[in-house]
């Protein structure tokens, strides 16, 4: 048996779940998920690695689900809230999914398209009532298919194992100090690896409990933090944005001293501002702790729990992790202060991309996964300057940091968001191209646009600055580069 299923017997009793005004205990979760995987099995001893589609509402039916999938030998598909009728039928198609479990207080199920053998089925007429005998699966067997952004191509399917989803989830509870005694609140998409490990599987490995808010409503949050105990808190940067608001408008200090008693509050799936990063800390009291992952790895780095928490950097290796920098010519970096792509290995790494064999190959070198992201290392830290396909802007032979151009820019406090990319440009390569969104009660844009093209112009490199109502982003809440650039390629 999984140590992720056999270590539940020692907890059964506790609360794992509260969800829409209820609580469930681990026992109610073992004996749900044994039922949907006897539902699953039929006549079947083993799924053998069938692929399940679910698309669940973010409730306690979500991980009964997973659970039962897994338990059952299937592979677990799980499909986005947000994700339009063709994306749907790109990932059932992709998959060949043949089943899909929803429910009936999933609104999107609408969406799921009609297709030829594809059965749908409903939890509420399911027929659990009988348990069968489980398989007994090894590590080695594939657990979960996960759809990455898809924002220059179609969205590629990141296959993991057994093996793969228990080593990202031992990591963090070993790094981040997960006890039983911990309670989160999940408001994270959970078809993303951010949801369904750091803030689902991790505290339900340990026997800590989680409070299932549904999708991400900043009033709603902080309602909950004000009545609740939490101790672990885990959300993107545009998330922080939105509490920054709120804390700001807060009447009373109650709200900030709740988020100040927490005992560890991360930030991750995009790069954390250290303007935010400080100014979260001026409200609260609290230093968040940055990381870095991505759906090929899980979590990869992370700035010391115990240790110093340093803006702008990401930390170190997460245990049971070797990273490695290399040069444009594939050498590798021994210096600090030197740029170059960032190479992982460990467990935690994805087995492949589903279907796409010469897309795995060429995502590996020796052993070593190719992140895609330049990193550079400072005074024993790795600090993430982009990814080299949107984030590093090449202009006229410079290499410029879409991302450290951001933060200053945050420290206009005129400025409510901001995002950089490069556009083509047939004399420089690409130009500097800065989108703005300004504060409400910033009247003078002119100022703002002359303010920051006062700072652009160090770089010495062409530039453009247009001011927009809201930036592109995807249903992590996180800003789509690609989308970005082709709006103000045509502005």
């Amino acid at each position: 048996m999984l140590k992720v299923f056999k270590q539940l017997n020692s907890f059964k009793e506790r609360i794992a779940i509260e969800s829409e005004g209820s609580e469930f205990s681990y026992a109610q979760l073992i004996e749900r998920s044994d039922l949907i995987a006897s539902f699953l099995l039929d006549e079947e001893k083993d799924l053998m690695e069938e692929k399940i589609g679910f698309l669940m509402s973010p409730n306690v039916e979500y991980i009964c689900t997973l659970w039962g999938i897994w338990k059952a030998g299937g592979v677990a598909v799980p499909l986005s809230l947000s994700a339009k009728k063709s994306e749907l039928d790109h990932y059932i198609s992709d998959c060949e999914i043949k089943m899909i479990i929803t429910s009936d207080s999933c609104q999107q199920k609408e969406n799921i398209p009609n297709k030829n053998n594809l059965q749908i089925w409903k939890l509420e007429d399911l027929l659990l009532e009988n348990k069968r005998k489980l398989p007994d699966l090894t590590y080695e067997r594939k657990a979960m298919i996960l759809y990455t952004s898809g924002t220059t191509n179609k969205p590629k399917g990141v296959v993991h194992t057994h093996k793969n989803v228990e080593a990202q989830i031992s990591a963090l509870v070993e790094a981040w100090e997960w006890t039983k005694e911990d309670h989160i609140p999940l408001f994270l998409p959970l078809h993303h690896i951010h949801g369904i490990i750091n803030s689902l599987s991790c505290p339900l490995f340990i026997g800590a409990k989680v409070t299932m808010l549904g999708p991400f409503d900043a009033e709603k949050v902080c309602s909950e933090v004000v009545s609740k105990n939490f101790t672990v808190f885990t959300a993107v940067p545009t998330i922080y944005f939105s509490l920054i608001e709120q804390l700001e408008n807060a009447m009373d200090s109650k709200l900030s001293e709740r988020f100040k008693e927490m005992r560890l509050m991360m930030s991750g799936s995009a790069a954390l501002a250290p303007e935010i990063h400080k100014k979260w800390q001026q409200l609260t009291g609290q230093q968040l702790l940055e990381r870095y992952g991505m759906t090929e790895v899980g979590m990869a780095l992370s700035n010391n729990i115990n240790g110093e928490r340093r803006p702008g950097s990401v930390g170190v290796p997460l245990p049971g992790v070797e990273v490695k920098l290399e040069n444009d010519e594939g050498k590798t970096i021994d210096n600090e202060g030197e740029a170059g792509q960032l190479l992982i290995k460990g467990p935690q790494v994805f087995q492949g991309y589903l279907n796409l064999p010469d897309k795995t190959k060429e995502s590996f070198k020796d052993g070593w996964f190719i992140t895609g992201d330049v990193v550079m290392l400072e005074k024993g830290y790795y600090k993430i300057l982009g990814r080299d396909s949107v984030d590093i802007i090449k202009s006229g032979g410079y290499k410029i940091s879409a991302l450290e151009i951001e933060d200053v820019l945050l420290r206009n406090d005129k400025i409510k968001e901001c995002a950089v990319v490069g556009i083509p440009d047939d004399k420089w390569g690409e130009i500097v191209a800065t989108a703005l969104v300004i504060r409400k009660e910033a009247i003078k844009t002119e100022e703002i646009q002359q303010w920051c093209s006062g700072y652009l112009s160090d770089y010495k490199v062409p530039r453009r600055i247009i001011i927009l109502d809201s930036l592109p982003k995807n249903s992590m809440g996180k800003i789509t580069k690609p989308e970005l650039k082709e709006i103000l390629k045509n502005h």
